[in-house]
């Protein structure tokens, strides 16, 4: 089982990551791509993103995975977050970028038996401090709501869920979609 946890920066990824991991220590946890990515910014650009797309892409496609795993964002959190620098005015590279990294998120996709996207909810009580532009990463989970609707790249819709809520709801939500998927 492959399980994607994705969502913009600051919205519980990795919490939720920890409690699963800790309700399922048969999970092998993989970490943000950002860790492989040798010109990782401080502030990210276009091409920082897409070098973490193509990881994380390769780190799906890479065969002989024997574990149950989890991970800490897969390639469609990159391809929101070139989307949301378009869509800001700040792309640079970020649409072409963004047509080269379509078909390598959609290969890389379909190894996923499970999608959990993390919306941004005010209820949530997920805050994110002033320096974490905010306008990004709004920018982010517009685009990633809208690209994980489509099927070509996400494949079929019963493997895709949003979990909103605490904790807690996080957890079962996803929980429940794993005795779903059998």
């Amino acid at each position: 089982m492959r399980i994607v946890v994705s969502g913009t920066h600051a919205s519980g990824k990795s919490t939720l990551i920890d409690d699963f991991v800790e309700a399922h220590p048969e999970y092998e946890r993989w970490g943000d791509p950002f860790e492989f990515v040798e010109s990782a910014l401080d502030e990210p650009d276009a091409s920082s993103y897409f070098e973490q797309l193509v990881a994380s892409a390769r780190r799906l496609l890479a065969g002989g995975v024997e574990r149950d795993v989890i991970v800490d964002r897969g390639p469609l959190d990159f391809l929101a977050y070139l989307a949301a620098l378009e869509t800001l005015g700040r792309g640079g590279r970020s649409g072409a970028l963004l047509e080269q990294g379509l078909e390598l998120t959609s290969r890389a996709m379909n190894e996923v038996d499970l999608l959990v996207i993390l919306p941004l909810e005010h209820r949530d009580g997920l805050a994110a401090a002033a320096d974490e532009d905010l306008e990004l990463r709004s920018a982010m989970n517009e685009s990633l709501l809208e690209l994980s609707d489509d099927a070509e790249l996400t494949g079929d819709r019963d493997r895709v869920i949003e979990v909103t809520g605490g904790r807690a709801t996080r957890l079962a939500a996803v929980n429940a979609a794993l005795v779903e998927l059998g």
